[in-house]
């Protein structure tokens, strides 16, 4: 029987051990989710990793950023999502000030992700910076999902969206990061925007997998914003994204035509 004839209870669990066994072996498969319906959906269609990510604020919410997303509508989308998903692997985003301030509070935070919502895991956004972070995190049992690179919790810092990596020192920093990450345990990272060839030498330094967005083809797996993928975003989606649907239009135009059937009174 082949992966895509599988039913869902004959699919195992996918784990944190599981994502790790895919280094250098299986390409993972990540994409965000942020309700029942669309975690269902991501779930159904066997994808290693859904992550409740807090780009919610500029999806669901249509705010500029994702800096007034908080813990309370974070927990709240990761309990619906956590009702979609029997098989994928669960990972929900720490929003910004959730971790920065200091480590008790962000030991306090990620835990209620697994004891209120269902999620098996965080993310959180930084680099060597975080690393004593990250380290007390996964000490206390909590498996953490890092991201560096382009972070959108630090966009007026970093002074805007932009490829990250060009220069040397950039490279340096993101390299260092990325070592630093895997050393307190991360069990994978997220490199955002990074550009190609480093993104390259980065997967190759490490042990643990590297998941992209932006970042070409060498990462160990992908992830992107399920609404850009389906084409149900407003405006042009990142070229990276290559959009596999365009329901944005269609559902458009189905909701004109209910409307104009009840103005004629069909």
């Amino acid at each position: 029987m082949s992966s895509h004839q599988e039913s869902k209870t004959d699919l195992k669990k996918i784990t944190t051990r599981t994502i790790r066994s895919k280094k250098g072996k299986e390409k993972i498969t990540s994409l965000t989710a942020y309700d029942y319906p669309t975690a269902s959906w991501c779930d159904e269609a066997h994808l290693d990793l859904i992550l409740v990510g807090d780009s919610l604020g500029n999806v669901i919410y249509g705010e500029k950023s994702t800096l007034p997303v908080t813990m309370d509508m974070m927990l709240a989308h990761t309990r619906a999502v956590s009702r979609g998903v029997k098989h994928a692997l669960l990972i929900a985003d720490m929003p910004f000030l959730s971790y920065q301030t200091s480590i008790p509070e962000a030991i306090h935070n990620a835990g209620r992700f697994l004891k209120e919502a269902g999620a098996e895991g965080v993310k959180l956004e930084g680099g060597a910076e975080m690393e004593d972070t990250i380290l007390a995190i996964t000490r206390a049992g909590i498996p953490v999902m890092a991201h560096i690179g382009l972070t959108p919790q630090s966009v007026h810092a970093m002074g805007g969206y932009r490829t990250q990596g060009k220069t040397p020192s950039e490279r340096d920093v993101l390299m260092n990061s990325a070592k630093a990450v895997e050393r307190a345990g991360a069990f994978c990272v997220v490199l955002e925007c990074v550009e190609e060839t480093l993104a390259k030498e980065i997967t190759e330094a490490l042990s643990i997998p590297t998941i992209g967005i932006g970042s070409g083809n060498s990462c160990d797996g992908q992830i992107l914003v399920l609404h850009d993928l389906l084409g149900l975003t407003e405006g042009h989606a990142p070229k990276f994204v290559r959009p596999t649907g365009a329901f944005r239009g269609p559902i458009i135009e189905s909701i004109k035509a209910y409307a104009n059937r009840t103005r004629e009174g069909v």
